[in-house]
């Protein structure tokens, strides 16, 4: 083994340094994003309610509507004003988020962005340091996709907000993941610093595998926001049908945006990346061709990756036509996350094949 190839242990031990210490700083944020939504306000709450309410009120204030028959006036049933036309369609305002609308709840939310901030630079820093360690991508195995794929989560997240998207919601559920995500990788995945099998040591490594995190983050970020949009409609249906949510209902899911914004949320991310994912198939294909001399062989990974593409492929138009919109899309949309993350862990632990570089 070269000098150049050899395994710097320093900087493979400051990368697991920095790994931890992200862990704690994300754990601090997510106290603090617990504090934002315990903390904020609930009398800037019940924004759902109050708008179904009205709805039910004009209901019941409609005009019977009148008919004349020669000398008699005959008078039909009043008509029905539909709150809810689609699945996902309702005129119902935005919650005001974690914080409820108040300044104390603010400041926590504000605390646990910069909490995020860091721990998203000192786990970046971590990242950095595990590829400089042994000079290559720091993706050879499933420790290191799992400590850049969550990076990658992270920076998302944290670039909508800076685009000056409102998505400070999603920062408790994202961090919550994030740990589990680390916790996970440094304890069954881990794996010492080394070089990469001879398979790998190509171009395409930093193309095909680097897109494939990054979708992998998107799709993360929209299967948490359907999640989310299942529970706001859910919610927004009993309080449409007369029902008493819950006390968690009322101060959570109240202050979330509505099941219409989630559910367009999640779409809009999920079409974004869509195409980045097909790149993605097409780039493993050419890749193959050159490792092993053919562009498809139905390998496990192959195989799951098409399987995702087809399972996100059917969502998007399920999604554009009218009849599949709401529910039934969002269904879809987390069997394709479903098939993704098999893709990810079970693939690459469980199945064998031409793409088991693990390392567990």
């Amino acid at each position: 083994m070269t000098l150049a190839a050899a395994t710097n242990e320093n900087l493979a031990n400051i990368s697991n340094t920095l790994i931890y210490s992200s862990m704690a700083v994300y754990t601090l944020a997510f106290f603090a994003y617990i504090a934002e939504w315990l903390l904020g306000s609930r009398s800037k709450v019940g924004r759902t309610a109050a708008a179904l309410t009205q709805a039910k009120a004009k209901q019941a204030d409609a005009p019977a509507v009148t008919v004349k028959q020669g000398d008699s006036t005959a008078e039909l049933e009043r008509p029905k004003v539909v709150v809810r036309a689609t699945a996902g369609q309702r005129d119902v305002p935005d919650g005001p988020g974690a914080h409820g609308g108040d300044e104390q709840g603010d400041l926590y939310g504000r605390i646990a962005i910069s909490l995020t901030v860091l721990a998203f630079l000192i786990e970046f820093g971590g990242v950095l340091a595990r590829a400089l360690s042994v000079q290559r991508a720091p993706w050879g195995n499933m420790y290191e996709f799992n400590i850049t794929f969550s990076t990658v989560a992270v920076g998302v997240y944290l670039s909508l907000l800076a685009l000056k998207k409102n998505v400070r919601w999603l920062g408790l559920f994202l961090i919550t993941t994030v740990l589990l995500d680390l916790g996970l990788a440094v304890t069954v995945l881990y794996t010492a610093s080394d070089q990469l099998v001879p398979a790998l040591h190509s171009y395409w490594l930093y193309i095909h595998v680097s897109t494939a995190i990054f979708c992998g983050a998107v799709f993360y970020v929209g299967a948490v926001s359907t999640v989310l949009y299942l529970f706001k409609d859910s919610y927004e249906n009993k309080l449409a049908n007369g029902g008493t949510p819950g006390r968690f209902a009322n101060s959570v899911l109240d202050r979330l945006p509505a099941s219409a914004s989630l559910d367009k949320f999640s779409y809009r991310v999920n079409a974004a990346v869509f195409p980045l994912w097909t790149f993605t198939i097409i780039a493993g294909a050419i890749w193959a061709g050159d490792a092993w001399g053919r562009y498809w062989g139905w390998d496990p990974k192959e195989t799951w990756s098409f399987i995702t593409w087809v399972a996100y492929a059917c969502y998007l138009h399920a999604r554009a036509t009218a009849g599949w919109k709401g529910r039934k899309a969002a269904y879809l949309a987390l069997i394709a996350f479903g098939c993704w993350l098999f893709n990810y862990y079970g693939v690459n632990i469980f199945v064998s094949g031409k793409h088991s570089y693990a390392g567990v």
